[in-house]
């Protein structure tokens, strides 16, 4: 065998090995279906729905056996922290605490547990998926559940009734003051859909959104030779380009194509697309 045909070998043989591993294989599972808020309007009606607080952290899912990612890849959460987790399906946030997302993000993402700092985190809970329930039926389903897990680090996160828009009003300014990042409404009769959805609203004093990076526009002026802006593909199919925001490090590296980021925006344009789209993170699981 030449030394041409031996490397072709080799590597189809690493590379076969690579992907058939049962260690990579066991990383990622398919993207768990899960129920995605819009951004709610000061003109939509709030009645019928509860508000909760908004954490400002890493959205995760446990399907009874793991914590998953929004796009399914498996969190590398100390055996400690799921071993006494309920052994039916969860949605919620892993939160370190007001102002600390950067360090949640970066403990979610690595393969090697830091074991001290996952010490900090609690697991907010939200809501039952695939129950046949509707929200208001799970919510007390979950207050039960977590009640009996009795473990110090599985949070319920707690749904006030809110009548009226001077009470959302206020308890986002109650919520805002302590920094926290925002609200969040769910209708009350609600089934649990694996999409997004108008049941689920977030609100925000800044509001935000996500897409997906599908081309670079080239800057100029002082930034000739980077990235001006990105242009991003919106969930509905549109495109708008976001420049505000980013650093000279991303505009030198700018995330790669098909990376899902999050920008935030205040209100909308005539034609319904966000206003003063400014880039804010990649998010967390990409």
């Amino acid at each position: 065998m030449d030394v041409v045909n031996f490397l072709l070998v080799t590597v189809i043989i690493v590379t076969v090995t690579w992907f058939s591993s049962p260690i990579l294989a066991a990383t990622l599972k398919p993207s768990p279906a899960l129920m995605l808020a819009e951004s709610w309007q000061p003109d939509q009606d709030i009645a019928g729905y509860t508000m909760s607080e908004k954490f400002d952290g890493v959205r995760a899912y446990w399907d009874g056996e793991h914590l998953l990612t929004r796009s399914g890849r498996i969190i590398e959460a100390p055996e400690w922290f799921t071993s006494r987790l309920p052994r039916t399906p969860l949605d919620g946030e892993l939160w370190l605490g007001v102002g600390r997302f950067d360090e949640i993000s970066g403990l979610v993402r690595s393969s090697i547990p830091n074991q001290t700092l996952w010490r900090e985190v609690t697991y907010q809970v939200f809501d039952k998926p695939h129950s046949p329930q509707p929200f208001h039926l799970r919510y007390l389903a979950l207050i039960n559940l977590i009640q009996t897990a009795d473990v110090a680090w599985l949070k319920l996160v707690e749904q006030k009734v809110v009548s009226n828009r001077a009470q959302l009003d206020a308890y986002l300014a109650e919520v805002e003051a302590r920094g926290g990042e925002g609200v969040m409404l769910h209708r009350s009769v609600s089934l649990y859909q694996g999409q997004r959805s108008q049941d689920l609203l977030k609100v925000k004093s800044v509001q935000d959104s996500e897409g997906v990076v599908i081309a670079y526009i080239p800057g100029e002026g002082r930034l000739q030779g980077m990235t001006g802006s990105l242009l991003l593909r919106l969930d509905d199919g549109r495109e708008i380009r976001v420049g505000s925001g980013l650093n000279d490090t991303l505009r030198h590296t700018p995330p790669a194509l098909g990376t899902r980021i999050t920008f935030a925006y205040n209100g909308l344009t005539s034609s319904g697309l966000p206003r003063f789209a400014r880039f804010l993170r990649i998010r967390p699981d990409e």
